[in-house]
């Protein structure tokens, strides 16, 4: 049996983009792939329009999500990292044993100026948008006989 596949997802706060991300590939993957995520500068806590975002589309619990920061990630091995936004794009460190690097740019959920529904339609849209590209992701032939060896 091949090693499982490990994913780390980066953005600025791990809040909202990253953390949707990580709970997502875990889920549509049904814990074939090792799903991290990490911020460059994180902030106290998970954005509750995230939380809600994954309950409503997805049902996905939230409970285990934990905003982390990218020391803790520094020197372990990633098949790939995957930055959702570009100022962590910009300032992505090298991982050892040159995992893959895709940028997602995804714009921020929580930058929207309107109201309470209209800002947590915006984190809906993003989850619904990384999910799809996840599922692309996930289709493609290198990926997808990667995670069937598991």
């Amino acid at each position: 049996m091949s090693s499982p596949l490990r994913v780390l997802f980066l953005c600025t706060g791990n809040s909202a983009r990253s953390q949707m991300a990580e709970a997502l590939l875990r889920h549509l993957s049904n814990g074939r792939a090792e799903s991290h995520s990490a911020g460059t500068h994180p902030r106290p806590e998970v954005h509750p329009m995230a939380k809600l975002a994954l309950a409503r589309q997805f049902n996905i619990g939230s409970d285990d999500l934990f905003p982390k920061t990218l020391d803790r990630y520094i020197g372990q091995h990633f098949d790939y990292v995957i930055t959702v936004c570009d100022h962590a794009a910009e300032s992505c460190p090298v991982f050892p044993g040159g995992p893959a690097r895709l940028h997602w740019s995804f714009p921020d959920p929580a930058a929207v100026d309107g109201s309470e529904g209209e800002q947590q339609r915006a984190f809906d849209r993003i989850a619904l948008d990384i999910a799809g590209h996840l599922r692309r992701w996930l289709a493609s032939s290198k990926i997808a006989v990667r995670l069937s060896a598991r």
